[in-house]
């Protein structure tokens, strides 16, 4: 199985730099950042491996990496627009 990149640079590359900016001076942003490709790590290694979860387990890490992306992706256009 072929598993996709959800890294930030790969889902939203016309942010790049944005990304970079909000990293080293936003502290909420960098803190949502490195939670959300912490678990984008976990979902991708239980993926790969193929490891023993539940479906729900799993589906509840997908969900919350969703939910960090929004708000992420929120902030990104905040700040591009601001």
């Amino acid at each position: 199985m072929i598993i996709e990149p959800h890294d930030l640079h790969h889902e939203f590359p016309q942010f790049h730099e944005v990304i970079e900016v909000l990293r080293t001076r936003d502290g909420e942003f960098q803190r949502k950042l490195e939670e959300y490709n912490e678990l984008d790590r976990h979902v991708r290694r239980i993926e790969e491996n193929d490891e023993p979860i539940t479906d729900f387990e799993l589906e509840d890490m997908k969900k919350r990496r969703v939910y960090l992306k929004d708000d992420l992706y929120a902030r990104l256009r905040s700040f591009k627009a601001g």
